[in-house]
Parts: structure tokens; sequence; C-alpha cells
């Protein structure tokens, strides 16, 4: 009964200690956000704006994104191509924006950079992404 015992609490504290090693190894990252066209161009970050005292949205039929990734650098300025691997939501999607600590409205400045982002990065785009603005 006791070896019965022991081996049930080995058993027990390695599967804990692995659960412990899984927690630890989570995918949390630093991820920087951009103002950017379908392309991956960064614009101004005005046109990222949702705040009812501006034009943001997009000229004519031009939809804007905020493309984000833990590889993109700070200082891209408007004109860049951002590097291949990023994903992007729609400048307007309030959901988007929270989940990943932005503010849900207004104005983001190119280059910001949110720490601890945990399992957002990745290539390619998300749902998100549909047609926005006029």
């Amino acid at each position: 009964m006791s070896s019965r015992s022991v081996s049930l609490t080995s058993t027990f504290l390695l599967l804990a200690a692995g659960g412990v090693a899984a927690c630890d190894n989570d995918d949390t990252q630093d991820e920087a956000f951009y103002c950017a066209d379908a392309n991956g161009t960064v614009v101004d970050e005005d046109n990222c704006d949702d705040d009812d005292n501006n034009n943001g949205g997009g000229v004519g039929f031009v939809p804007f994104f905020i493309w984000h990734s833990s590889s993109y650098g700070s200082g891209y300025r408007p004109g860049y191509r951002l590097p291949a691997g990023g994903s992007k939501f729609a400048y307007n999607d309030r959901a988007a924006r929270s989940s990943f600590g932005l503010p849900s409205s207004g104005r983001i400045s190119n280059g910001t950079v949110k720490t601890s982002v945990v399992g957002k990065g990745g290539s390619g785009t998300s749902g998100k992404s549909g047609k926005s603005g006029g």
C-alpha cells in the first residue's frame, strides 16, 4: 500500500512539474503596431484614428489597417513597407484593439509596443481584416 502511494505521489509530482514548465513557456511576446494600407505600407497614423472628429479610415475606398508583429522594430516611417510575417485587423475593430491592450478607439502611434501580448503573434491576417471605411 505504501509503495502504491509513493508511486501515485511521484506521478502526480511529475505531472505537476510538467504543467508548471508548460506555464513558464507561454507564448508571451512584445508586439509593435503600425497604421498601414492593405499591402503593409506604413501610412500616417491619423488614417487609423477612428474618433468622430477625424476623417480616418481611408481616402475614398482605400481601407487602412493596424498591422502588428513581434518581429517589427520601432521607427518605421510612412512609406516604409513592413516586413513579411505580420498580421492585421481593421483600424476600427474595437474588439481586436482591446484584445491587444490598445485603446478601443482613437489614435495609436506608429511603432507602439505592447509588452506581454499572449498568443497573438504569428503570420497571416486575422479574420477581422475586412474592408472598412467608405
